[in-house]
């Protein structure tokens, strides 16, 4: 999966290898989304998220059950995300994208982010971000379940931001960047919530540090010139 580029963004985005769709070509989203997931509400507080099916031929996927189908859609989700470079808390928005939370939570329950690497940063003009939440490291990486993608059409990406990835088919996987300077992208990325200011001071300090430009000129960006490992992601509320 990667994701696309906005008008005069072309190549800068990052190049996630589809982690739930029918191929390995980009990540780029089409917005087919909503911001209530698939829009049935099971109750009051609650709503009810249809769960898809990675690609068969990606054998870069992690055999993972989905969720349940009825998720909490009101208030949020804690996610502390300790890395090999500091501490950053990610608060999750349950209320306007509570399939992205809910599958977030899930997969930080089971463990499916411990000790992996945060695999790409991009610190071009108008795209400044780190991507993480592939198990492999190779951008390709992701659950065997897709997501949703929740999207009102009036997304921005603040610094700030935690946003979902997604293969450009509606769907999201477990690849999410966190937004450390304002970013310009179309609005077809989750915004699933927002970063602690401590957080945003481990990333300007992975901002800082730069990336080896692997994947210049196009998508542009590369792997973080000194390592980012998330050593542990657990729900702290």
């Amino acid at each position: 999966m990667r994701l696309r580029a906005a008008a005069g963004l072309t190549g800068l985005l990052l190049a996630l290898s589809a982690c739930g769709g029918d191929s390995a070509a980009g990540a780029g989203p089409d917005g087919g989304g909503s911001g209530s997931g698939d829009g049935g509400t099971a109750a009051s507080g609650e709503t009810t998220c249809e769960w898809g099916e990675g690609a068969s031929a990606n054998p870069y996927l992690t055999e993972v059950a989905p969720p349940d189908d009825v998720v909490p859609a009101a208030g949020t989700a804690e996610l502390a995300m300790v890395t090999n470079l500091g501490e950053l808390t990610l608060s999750l928005d349950r209320s306007a994208t509570p399939c992205a939370a809910a599958s977030l939570v899930h997969l930080a329950e089971l463990g499916f982010f411990d000790d992996t690497p945060c695999h790409r940063q991009v610190d071009s003009e108008g795209l400044q971000v780190l991507q993480c939440g592939d198990p492999t490291g190779t951008g390709a990486g992701g659950p065997t379940y897709t997501s949703p993608t929740e999207v009102t059409g009036e997304e921005t990406y603040p610094r700030g931001t935690v946003a979902m990835a997604n293969s450009g088919q509606g769907f999201d996987g477990s690849q999410f960047f966190l937004v450390f300077g304002d970013s310009r992208l179309p609005p077809d990325y989750t915004v699933v919530g927002t970063i602690d200011e401590p957080g945003l001071a481990v990333l300007d300090v992975v901002a800082a540090n730069g990336n080896d430009g692997s994947l210049d000129p196009s998508p542009g960006g590369g792997a973080p010139n000194v390592e980012v490992v998330i050593e542990s992601m657990t729900v702290a509320g």
